[in-house]
């Protein structure tokens, strides 16, 4: 078991480089497979979330390989091959798998996926936009078989406008007869990502980034090189972290208009910053940040993945915040261990309200889910002596070179094996 161990208190400065988004490569990688040629996906993250999914690439017969941050990706002597539970659990985004494989052979066995447990997670909506294509789907306990004799374009309307069902769908319906629509598409950044993936493969897909996508369905598609979008969670997280901790502290390679909702809440807040074309610089640490008030929701909004680093923000704000989680349920796991660093913090209703300005004192802790474990981060970074941080297989998931991106900015953290 790794263990993350922290010595806050540390005044961070200078730059840290934006790596891919995590949230577009586990859903590119999966797409690759829907070429009849090759695929090159760069500027890829070395995350465990990439690995595991070229694990189940390798288990499917793809050829693989590596270099620097690019995949090279060649299905041709690919086999669609049952994927186990071994294989899937490890990470939500293997669904992925799914709709690509559903797009290519007409039929996809895999188990349940896994991933953090945040909350109700159902693939329903996946599900339902299969069967408009014309698939049929099998539930045997927790294995689903999903197949079709053959996929036809539908219109189909999302319920709620759920990223993963609206890539899933997209990736199921690109090789199908016709035309699809889907209405109550999400916008996420990257949808558009994975969109403009399969169109340099020759799809044809119109409509992404807005709330109706159309996809008219081709037979072949062909060799191409696509770059992955900088990770707006990972740019977020440590803009945060610089708020807290910063001064002419630097978060590069980005795009600021993909975390509009937060640096508009930390301008309110009182945060100094300089926004660039490609960057964010917190120009110095305000020690009397004004309390407010955030209110999660599917993009443009404030995002769900940023309200557990943000609400350690909040512990450092004069007065009363109130964090309003609407996503997912049980997203306030992080709270208990906030709480014994020092926060005053009460979880009510989906709502949690945060009194401040409260000193944090190091502790140990433990990273519940992927965002828990930066919001744990970005706390022993702030609080005063040494953090210990257990679980952090959670962060390493989602975050690329965290140690070394931070160590490079002046703080103290160790991973170490126990």
């Amino acid at each position: 078991m790794k263990i993350m161990e922290i010595e806050g208190g540390r005044e961070l400065s200078g730059t840290i480089r934006i790596s891919g988004a995590k949230n577009a490569t586990v859903a590119l990688i999966p797409a690759a497979i829907l070429t009849d040629e090759e695929a090159t996906i760069c500027n890829v993250p070395e995350i465990t979330d990439t690995d595991a999914l070229c694990d189940i690439l390798k288990l499917l017969k793809v050829n693989v390989n590596r270099a620097s941050e690019s995949l090279v990706i060649d299905p041709r002597a690919m086999e669609n091959t049952e994927i186990a539970e071994i294989f899937s659990k490890k990470l939500r985004a293997s669904y992925y798998f799914m709709g690509a494989l559903l797009g290519k052979f007409k039929k996809a066995v895999m188990y349940f996926p896994g991933g953090c447990s945040i909350g109700a997670r159902p693939i329903d909506l996946h599900l339902k936009g299969f069967e408009a294509l014309g698939a049929k789907i099998t539930v045997e306990k927790n294995k689903y078989i999903v197949e079709a004799d053959e996929l036809k374009g539908a219109n189909i309307y999302l319920d709620i406008a759920s990223v993963g069902a609206t890539i899933n769908i997209m990736l199921a319906a690109v090789k199908a007869k016709g035309t699809t629509i889907i209405d109550n598409a999400a916008k996420e950044p990257e949808i558009v990502n994975v969109a403009t993936f399969l169109n340099n493969m020759g799809a044809k897909i119109v409509g992404a980034g807005t709330s109706t996508i159309k996809i008219e369905g081709v037979e072949h598609l062909n060799k191409c090189f696509h770059e992955v979008i900088p990770d707006r969670i990972e740019a977020g997280t440590y803009i945060i972290i610089g708020a807290l901790c910063g001064k002419y502290f630097k978060v590069d390679n980005m795009i600021p208009e993909h975390v509009d909702s937060l640096l508009s809440k930390l301008e309110e807040m009182g945060v100094k910053l300089e926004i660039g074309t490609d960057y964010v610089m917190i120009l110095e640490r305000n020690n009397n940040l004004k309390a407010t008030n955030i209110k999660t929701a599917v993009y443009p909004g404030f995002p769900t993945d940023l309200q557990q680093p943000f609400t350690v923000l909040l512990t450092q704000a004069h007065g009363k915040s109130k964090v309003n989680e609407t996503i997912w349920e049980n997203r306030f796991m992080h709270v208990p261990y906030l709480k014994e660093l020092g926060a005053d913090i009460v979880v009510k209703n989906q709502t949690a309200t945060i009194i401040g300005p409260t000193e944090l004192k190091g502790s140990s802790v433990v990273a519940t889910d992927l965002r828990a474990g930066a919001a744990m981060v970005a706390t022993g970074l702030k609080a005063s002596g040494t953090t210990t941080i257990t679980n952090v297989e959670h962060i390493l998931r989602g975050y690329e070179q965290i140690i070394e991106k931070l160590t490079n900015v002046g703080a103290k953290i160790t991973l170490k094996e126990i």
